[in-house]
């Protein structure tokens, strides 16, 4: 059974930094692309980033504004979302999620298998 533990959430001001880490873990574990969302109180939860798990290709919700980064440790089966300058309105429970086979599609939570238990991100102004 895959699991996904996430890390990295916290307390912090805005224009500051925090990096969410996604460890996999799993017997036959196989990974094609990795997501992040995010649910702020009262919403729905949102696409955030994507990471192709072989190519490394990446994308983007509009909201980013280049201000986060998604990578990932194949080796170590981990995945990354660097955010950097962030603001009250980033503030949310963030998730990782998998695709553990090919999907046409990386926006749409229904199309990942796999997902983390969330990790709280507050930012103060």
């Amino acid at each position: 059974q895959v699991q996904l533990v996430e890390s990295g959430g916290g307390l912090v001001q805005a224009g500051g930094s925090l990096r969410l880490s996604c460890a996999a873990s799993g017997r036959s574990l196989s990974i094609y692309r990795m997501g992040w969302f995010r649910q702020a109180p009262g919403k729905e939860r949102e696409f955030v980033a994507a990471i192709g798990w072989s190519a490394g290709r990446t994308f983007y919700e509009d909201f980013v504004e280049g201000r986060f980064t998604i990578s990932r440790d194949n080796a170590k089966n981990t995945g990354f979302l660097q955010m950097n300058s962030l603001k009250p309105e980033d503030t949310a429970v963030y998730y990782c999620a998998l695709q553990t086979t090919y999907s046409s599609t990386y926006y749409y939570e229904s199309f990942y298998d796999i997902w983390g238990q969330g990790t709280q991100v507050t930012v103060s102004s």
